[in-house]
């Protein structure tokens, strides 16, 4: 059984490792389709944008709509699947943006809404790592996230290539110069993140059976996806809060034993988020911050600040390798966990 587990924890670290790889394709493979497709959205620039995801996926939309209305103010709207597949309405987007991301391309509910949204008469993108999916086929533009095969259960190095793929498109949509320098440096920076050292908070974590995973800004998408792989690789309830939404309600979990990870951002949302952190620290002996120390809390490496966006997607490289060895402390098989499959066909 320990061989087992073993070879599936470093088949998903693998994985994970592979992302650099993976960023450092898509500058070839993407730069031209994204050059075009910046030129058709700059011909007829949308008022709205509309993302339809789910899962690690969804997380990825997530980081798309916080770029997307950072740094180009045009509002993201998140569309429920289940309005077209299980409702049977079609929403108006005539000439808007309809961006789907999936790995697989193949969840009917995605494939659906795309197909009904380029009815209505938006610009639909699939974003996907199957460029021959049905996604792909019902969607004007295609994105290829060129992520090679994943075969462990857990989505890795296609979450930080969906990620890195929106990255480049709202870099050249934007036309951000320190954004674009980012993506020149990411594959580099992600090999790099891949080898920090978390290992500070296993012991903790190991023992918990509930946490808070707190961002902001350009991390706030990345706790949420660091919750669900905390619960799908190492069954630990987690739940992830914007630092501003976890004081309208949640805080009130908070006791002295109560685990809390702060991925903090490296913008203007630091400011605010430091100030809760540091409020935390007298609330519970289980504070983990990343970067810089913050009052008690225990600190987790992180590289040197560039671009705050690209920084937020190297705290997941980071985050993947450490999740793998804490699925192996507490005896579980990262690469298969209990009741997934890799391709989820939901309706």
């Amino acid at each position: 059984m320990e061989q087992i587990i073993k070879h599936g924890n470093e088949r998903m670290t693998a994985e994970a490792l592979e992302a650099a790889d993976v960023v450092r394709r898509q500058a070839d493979v993407l730069d031209r389709p994204i050059q075009d497709l910046v030129a058709r959205l700059r011909r007829a620039p949308p008022r709205l944008v509309v993302t339809c995801a789910r899962g690690s996926s969804g997380h990825a939309a997530l980081f798309g709509k916080g770029l997307i209305e950072r740094h180009l103010a045009i509002p993201v709207a998140d569309a429920s699947p289940s309005v077209v597949s299980v409702y049977r309405r079609g929403l108006r987007v005539d000439g808007q943006v309809f961006i789907a991301i999936s790995q697989s391309g193949r969840s009917l509910d995605l494939v659906e809404s795309a197909v009904s949204a380029s009815e209505c008469g938006a610009l639909t993108i699939a974003i996907v790592n199957d460029t021959g999916s049905p996604l792909a086929s019902a969607s004007d533009v295609v994105l290829p996230l060129s992520a090679g095969e994943e075969s462990s259960v857990a989505a890795t190095k296609t979450f930080i290539a969906s990620v890195a793929a929106l990255l480049r498109l709202v870099a050249y949509w934007s036309g951000d110069p320190a954004m674009t320098a980012a993506l020149e440096t990411l594959p580099h920076r992600l090999s790099s993140a891949a080898q920090l050292d978390w290992s500070n908070a296993l012991d903790a974590l190991s023992q918990a059976k509930s946490l808070a995973v707190l961002g902001r800004g350009p991390t706030f998408s990345i706790a949420g996806e660091v919750s669900l792989k905390l619960k799908e690789v190492c069954l630990i309830h987690a739940e992830g809060y914007s630092g501003s939404e976890f004081q309208h309600g949640p805080i009130a979990l908070v006791s002295q034993n109560y685990p809390v990870l702060i991925l903090m951002p490296n913008d203007e949302a630091r400011h605010e988020l430091s100030i809760l952190a540091a409020d935390l620290c007298h609330k519970s002996r289980v504070v983990f911050v990343t970067g810089d120390a913050i009052g008690d809390a225990a600190r987790l490496q992180t590289l040197s600040p560039e671009q705050p966006d690209a920084d937020a997607i190297c705290l997941i490289q980071t985050f993947y390798g450490f999740v793998a060895r804490l699925a192996d402390r507490l005896g579980l098989d990262a690469d298969q966990p209990r009741h997934l499959q890799k391709i989820t066909r939901t309706r």
